[in-house]
């Protein structure tokens, strides 16, 4: 097979590329021979997890003193895309939530005992976290929550509802977004707490069968009357809706690197198709039409590529990019479907059967406009900053 492989960004040092060829050996050893398995499962075995602990990849982000390595974004970035290189758009997604959009909450928000009693167990694979926001007619739209938390004594008591909620069935550690004061403006109103896996009242109501990412398990959950200590609020009180704001610019360029990667990987299959395909009495890449077409689509696959490192460096030196971080998420996801489409046409029939990787990226790719902030709230925040 040809390998298509765009070149590495000056900005990614030496321990970097060394991260990127590490997660490339797990994707080509691991991932690649299971992944199809793990597609029926509708789950990605906690065994993975734990292998992908042993290695040091998922508290990369995390302090050191809580077995972490205490990298930054371009990190986040170099292992997203690589793991989004295995053509399993569930697999990345699941560990994407655990390392960069769940557990980064307590990175940054957490007590010392909080760190403590959940970082390290997260680090090695013990523990898959989930982030728990989005409810039935509150998605794009965080501050419309009805989920409620009421003070009672030295516990707090959540009674509400999420959906859609990645890791939900099988996760250990819920981050979870409750409204605590409905007096006030609903984004000053709004607090997080780690909920724990088998706290009384509880349940996954229900696992959703999805379109696509069909390796990640994605649930409904209820809480009702669920009694959480008080030590378990995350931050300051009222304080949610801002947390997830910023935390969201880590979300969405992460969600940019896994669609450089989804891109780097359906172009790659598809010139090794093109090049041995014969049609016409030649190969398909002897047809000037596919070659210009491949090349258009490699050069916005690189366009947005080089956004994604862009914005990573912006936030390694602690810079605003709400305006870049949007721009990245929406001509990300919208590229990368461009992408997929037109390598699965060049693909012809063969593309459009179940089983073959190009068919299935196509599916796994479509949740990448609306997760994280759909392309249309995207260009929003955009024009807000003209």
């Amino acid at each position: 097979m040809s390998v298509f492989e765009f070149k590495e960004p000056d900005i990614v040092g030496q321990e970097l590329r060394m991260l990127r060829e590490q997660a490339r050996r797990f994707v080509t050893e691991v991932v690649e021979p299971n992944g199809e398995q793990w597609e029926r499962d509708g789950c990605v075995p906690r065994s993975v997890f734990r292998q992908l602990g042993e290695l040091g990849l998922l508290g990369m982000r995390f302090p050191v003193e809580y077995d972490g390595s205490e990298l930054g974004p371009l990190a986040s970035v170099v292992m997203a895309e690589e793991l989004s290189r295995s053509s399993f758009g569930g697999f990345a997604s699941s560990v994407n939530v655990h390392t960069d959009m769940s557990l980064a909450h307590i990175v940054h928000r957490g007590t010392h005992e909080q760190k403590q009693r959940f970082l390290p167990a997260a680090a090695a694979g013990e523990k898959v976290g989930a982030i728990c926001v989005t409810e039935t007619h509150a998605g794009s739209d965080v501050a419309g929550m009805k989920t409620r938390a009421v003070r009672d004594g030295n516990e707090w008591v959540i009674n509400g509802s999420k959906t859609f909620i990645t890791n939900g069935v099988y996760g250990d550690i819920y981050i979870v977004a409750a409204r605590t004061n409905t007096e006030v403006k609903a984004s000053r109103g709004i607090s997080l707490f780690i909920v724990e896996k088998g706290t009384p009242g509880l349940t996954v109501a229900h696992e959703f069968e999805k379109h696509g990412w069909r390796s990640s398990d994605t649930a409904e959950l209820f809480f009702d009357d669920v009694r959480v200590p008080a030590e378990n609020l995350l931050g300051e009180e009222g304080q949610g809706f801002y947390y997830i704001m910023s935390t969201f610019q880590n979300e969405r360029l992460v969600v940019g690197a896994m669609c450089a990667g989804q891109c780097a990987k359906a172009l790659e299959l598809t010139i090794d198709y093109v090049k041995n395909r014969r049609a016409f009495g030649q190969t398909l890449w002897d047809q000037q039409a596919v070659r210009q077409r491949l090349a258009w689509l490699c050069s916005k696959a690189a366009a947005s590529r080089a956004l994604t490192y862009s914005c990573a460096q912006m936030l390694e030196e602690g810079r605003d990019t709400v305006a870049e971080v949007s721009m990245l998420k929406a001509f990300a996801a919208e590229t990368l479907q461009e992408v997929v489409h037109g390598c699965l046409q060049l693909h012809g029939g063969t593309g459009y059967m179940v089983g073959t990787p190009i068919e299935r990226m196509v599916r796994d790719a479509r949740i990448l406009t609306i997760g994280g902030g759909a392309t249309e709230v995207m260009l929003e925040e955009v024009a807000k900053r003209f």
